[in-house]
């Protein structure tokens, strides 16, 4: 799998009312961050939506198909985000750079549940594999980004474009942990408070 490609899964046909796709990934996703992909089963999941294992695999053809299409979910939207500002000429290396963190949060709070699965994989099976490969894409771009905003004398250049791009998604990864949807914190809210702390911090002071 190459780091922005990836192959979409098999889908069958509607299914039945209340049970459609989207309801069963949804259930896929949570159980998979709560009890681990490798821990759930499809009877487990079954057993989640009451209904029987036959009728989970009229809408994905394995559970791998659920894992991929979950990751996708995230990835997806993100890789869009990256590519996206990288591409837009009219913005400054640290306007695209903001841009890229603001709406990296956005992105983040409206899929929240399948970036909260992406950053608990480890690696244990290709597909897995496959999104820690595209991750890797996403800060070394990150990455590219810091050191062209470094080079237009945007950012401070002491601390390394590597490590700035980690830091900058750990900070956006870690509202996972503690933001909830039903919450007093919106998207926009949230997106100004991570990008104001980060790039006041980093900036070049003026005088």
């Amino acid at each position: 799998m190459s780091a922005v490609e990836s192959t979409p899964p098999a889908r069958r046909g509607r299914g039945r009312p209340g049970n459609d796709q989207a309801a069963v990934l949804r259930a896929a996703i949570e159980l998979f961050t709560r009890k681990g992909y490798d821990a759930t089963s499809i009877g487990d999941l079954a057993k989640e939506l009451g209904v029987t294992k036959s009728a989970i695999y009229h809408h994905f053809e394995s559970k791998e198909d659920l894992l991929r299409l979950a990751l996708d979910d995230a990835l997806g939207e993100l890789t869009s985000v990256v590519e996206s500002a990288s591409r837009d000429d009219r913005l400054s290396a640290y306007e695209r750079l903001r841009e890229v963190v603001r709406r990296s949060v956005e992105v983040l709070v409206s899929h929240q549940p399948s970036v909260t699965l992406l950053l608990r994989v480890r690696g244990n099976t290709a597909i897995e594999q496959g999104a820690l490969e595209r991750r890797r894409w996403l800060d070394d771009r990150l990455a590219d980004l810091v050191r062209a905003a470094v080079a237009d004398g945007a950012l401070r250049a002491d601390v390394p474009a590597n490590l700035v791009s980690r830091l900058l998604f750990g900070m956006v990864n870690s509202l996972v942990e503690w933001l909830r949807a039903d919450g007093s914190y919106d998207a926009r809210t949230v997106a100004d408070a991570v990008t104001t702390i980060a790039f006041d911090g980093l900036a070049i002071e003026r005088r």
